[in-house]
């Protein structure tokens, strides 16, 4: 059940966090594009925007604008060497599928074009994907999206050069959560049609990187509680999470897969076997709890779960790949990868 019973005053404090938080991403994006090295020509990288994962009838019936089912290819380009990086010998090249965070209610793949750019210049094929937004789309619209756009790419990655047998589920904080709801439509046979959708593709991804992630949406206050000295700040933006994505009172349906923290410590197994994860995490984030929680989940289950904890970090730190942290995370990432991910 979300909670929802914030006096004006506090809806009106919410509402402000959430256009500066969103001004404040939306802005740092813009501007770091504009650098020299944001440009994909510089890492052997080309962009395809905008390609619809659904036609605009069906973004229509589902009464959404159509650019909210769009996606963006990042594709290496096969040339040798390519500087300090992975040499991309061109394809088939495995495959991230990137989902991206902001509350289940704001940003889009074009705020995260430096995740996707990240792992285009490993020698990744990335599928950077929008999907619907709370409030006005509330819970399951953003998992069903996602769900109908991995559809999308399995059908459609060859075309691009991509290997179905070598694909990764990344995203964060909102996105982690959708990337691991996701693993667990593709692996566990549930009665949702968008689930169904997904486990009927018959792709299981090789591994699994959910970064600094919300894994259990309901009950948002818990953090705070575990927390009571936590931020005016945080403590504000944490209630404009779990009413608008899953609006008020009972739901129809399951919140497994807003939850899907709660379905691994139930200890539910699964029919296909679940990927391995690498679970980073700022030791500041004030969602540092649901990735210790989820690590000993899915090891409970005798799934490969690793966490690696970032001193003195806060949320989503590794997006501001200038800082040594950062660095350090994104280094860490690719290291698991190596391991789990084969080479050609």
């Amino acid at each position: 059940m979300a909670t929802s019973t914030l006096s004006p005053l506090r809806r009106a404090r919410e509402y402000a966090r959430h256009l500066a938080v969103r001004s404040f991403f939306e802005g740092s994006s813009r501007a770091f594009s504009f650098h020299p090295n944001a440009r994909p020509s510089r890492h052997s990288v080309e962009r395809i925007r905008n390609v619809s994962y659904l036609s605009r009838e069906e973004s229509r019936a589902r009464h959404a604008d159509p650019e909210l089912h769009l996606l963006d290819v990042w594709r290496p380009l096969p040339v040798s060497p390519a500087p300090r990086h992975r040499v991309h010998h061109g394809p088939p090249w495995p495959i991230v599928f990137y989902v991206h965070g902001g509350a289940f209610s704001i940003l889009s793949k074009d705020t995260h074009w430096i995740m996707a750019l990240a792992y285009a210049r490993r020698g990744f094929l990335v599928f950077n994907v929008n999907y619907r937004l709370a409030p006005t789309h509330r819970y399951p619209a953003a998992i069903a999206d996602v769900c109908d756009a991995y559809a999308w790419m399995t059908k459609n990655a060859a075309r691009y050069g991509g290997d179905l047998s070598r694909v990764v589920l990344a995203g964060e904080s909102a996105g982690a959560n959708l990337v691991t709801s996701l693993s667990i439509c593709l692996t566990y046979p549930r009665e949702e049609p968008h689930a169904k959708l997904a486990y009927d593709t018959g792709v299981v991804p090789r591994a699994v990187v959910p970064a600094c992630g919300l894994f259990q949406v309901s009950d948002i206050e818990r953090l705070s509680r575990r927390k009571p000295n936590m931020t005016g700040f945080v403590r504000d933006i944490l209630p404009g999470v779990s009413g608008p994505y899953l609006g008020e009172g009972p739901h129809a349906s399951s919140l497994d897969l807003a939850d899907p923290l709660l379905l691994f410590e139930r200890g539910d197994r699964s029919e296909k076997p679940l990927p391995p994860f690498f679970l980073p995490v700022g030791t500041k984030d004030p969602l540092l709890d649901d990735t210790r929680r989820l690590g000993a989940a899915l090891r409970a289950l005798g799934t490969t779960a690793e966490e690696k904890y970032y001193p003195g970090e806060v949320h989503a730190f590794h997006a501001f790949v200038m800082r040594k942290a950062a660095r350090e995370c994104w280094a860490d990432t690719y290291a698991f990868l190596d391991r789990h991910v084969p080479p050609t």
